[in-house]
């Protein structure tokens, strides 16, 4: 079976960094991706992508992009659901990132245009990275 997304797209906001009760660092961010054809009015739609990465790549992530920012993320796409605070079934359905490519130019802080991360096997998620500054696009 394979589950693989690639999408580009622009940062909505910031990113979020947030620390789970384990101390694993996990980033929040949404990526605006435009589709490929126009609709009836001749505009072009756009999505809201949830992304989501974890350990090193978190703080990278939320050290480097910023709202604007053009970047790629290479990943899964997961659903999941929880109980809300007021009972009701919630679904979420979000992108976790393997990779993730800065594609907007360096800027002051001196950031690498990419960083991506490899599988660890004793980790369910991520937990290298490696600096990449080949962009292929």
């Amino acid at each position: 079976m394979l589950n693989r997304i690639v999408l580009i797209g622009r940062l909505t906001k910031d990113p979020e960094l947030k620390y789970s009760q384990a101390g694993v660092a996990v980033t929040n961010f949404t990526l605006a991706v435009d589709r490929s054809y126009k609709n009836s009015k001749g505009e072009k739609e756009t999505d809201f992508i949830q992304c989501v990465v974890f350990r090193q790549l978190a703080e990278l992530c939320a050290n480097y992009l910023a709202k604007g920012k053009l970047a790629a993320i290479d990943g899964s796409l997961q659903i999941r659901s929880f109980e809300g605070q007021d009972g009701q079934r919630r679904w979420v359905t979000e992108v976790v990132g393997d990779n993730v490519r800065f594609l907007s130019p360096k800027d002051s802080s001196g950031a690498p245009p990419s960083y991506s991360s490899s599988p660890s096997e004793e980790v369910p998620f991520m937990d290298e990275i490696s600096l990449d500054d080949d962009v292929p696009f």
